[in-house]
């Protein structure tokens, strides 16, 4: 099969090889997905750049979406043919998304509705499971008021629509006239440039003050300021799933008097429960035609060291490589 993989940590376009690998067999429990479309999140690029390699390769790329071609022992030879979408490819283990098959445990391999396109299909096991997840953490949104920070990036596109149809009022940021857009047209409520606006004070101005009841967090190394000056109301939540930098200096005594809640969470190691919730709610939403999805650029395979620079130049949309083919 063809694939793209990377055998040492750099630059995309100093370690990222397109070529001829052996197609995997299925062993017990497992599927093998001919995959049509391969997503890239900003995760994947970081992976290629700082995460210790313990394998003699990495295919990169843990969301992807095509065709079961063939089952392992133990799993019903009727899976053959479902079109799916796979989520955690790549994770603890060497071969992703970046290659014309995979071969995973069955359960990784979810049933995508015939009407959701497969570039869409491949957006689906990190940003919208992550946004799922962080406003799952944050319990009832209803009639609350939720800041979505980057309401205009892949995760923060999905968070913004999950949390109107929750009931909640979505303030969100932004960087830019497109991505402020985006944000408005997913639902959000109120819309921050974040380059250009103090964005606590913003905040405050629209909320009476109080500031907001839960924060959707990227970013803990900027937000973690934000809310300890009154962007978080007092018992508060803020459900972070990144940041810009990995040491970060928390303003402990404003979150002890507020008596603030923080919650972490990493997707790709959710718990049982929380992951069947996160995959059923999922469904349930695709199967309803609630969420719209933004594909941005697309590369064919032999072009993956440009998706994944544009990832990292901050394209708009979700980043997707088409891999039937080649």
């Amino acid at each position: 099969m063809q694939a793209a993989w990377y055998n040492r940590l750099g630059e995309a376009r100093d370690v990222l090889t397109v070529g001829e690998l052996p197609t995997p067999v299925p062993g017990p429990g497992e599927v093998r997905v001919r995959l049509h479309t391969s997503g890239v999140n900003p995760s994947d690029v970081k992976s290629r750049r700082a995460r210790a390699i313990t394998d003699p390769f990495i295919v990169p790329h843990s969301d992807g979406a095509g065709f079961i071609d063939a089952v392992g022992a133990g799993v019903s030879p009727a899976r053959e043919g479902e079109r799916v979408w796979v989520w955690n490819g790549q994770w603890q283990r060497p071969m992703g998304t970046a290659a014309e098959f995979i071969v995973l445990p069955a359960q990784q391999a979810v049933l995508l509705p015939d009407h959701i396109d497969l570039a869409a299909g491949a957006c689906l096991g990190i940003p919208a499971l992550t946004a799922l997840q962080a406003l799952n953490l944050a319990g009832d949104v209803r009639d609350k008021q939720v800041l979505v920070v980057g309401a205009g990036s892949a995760v923060g596109h999905y968070a913004t629509q999950i949390a109107r149809l929750r009931g909640a009022h979505v303030i969100g940021t932004a960087g830019s006239t497109d991505k402020i857009a985006h944000a408005r047209a997913a639902g959000a409520h109120e819309v921050i440039n974040y380059k250009t606006e103090a964005v606590a004070e913003r905040i405050k101005a629209l909320t009476e003050q109080r500031g907001v009841d839960v924060i959707i967090d990227m970013d803990l190394s900027s937000t973690a300021n934000i809310a300890a000056q009154g962007a978080l109301a007092r018992h508060g939540q803020l459900v972070c799933y990144g940041s810009n930098a990995l040491e970060v200096a928390l303003p402990f005594r404003q979150f002890l008097y507020a008596s603030v809640q923080l919650k972490f969470f990493l997707v790709y190691d959710l718990l049982a429960q929380d992951r069947r919730d996160g995959l059923t709610r999922l469904s349930d939403l695709l199967e309803a035609r609630a969420l719209q999805h933004t594909i941005g650029p697309r590369f064919k395979l032999a072009d993956i060291v440009q998706a994944h620079e544009a990832v990292e130049a901050g394209a708009f949309g979700n980043v997707v490589v088409d891999v039937a083919g080649v």
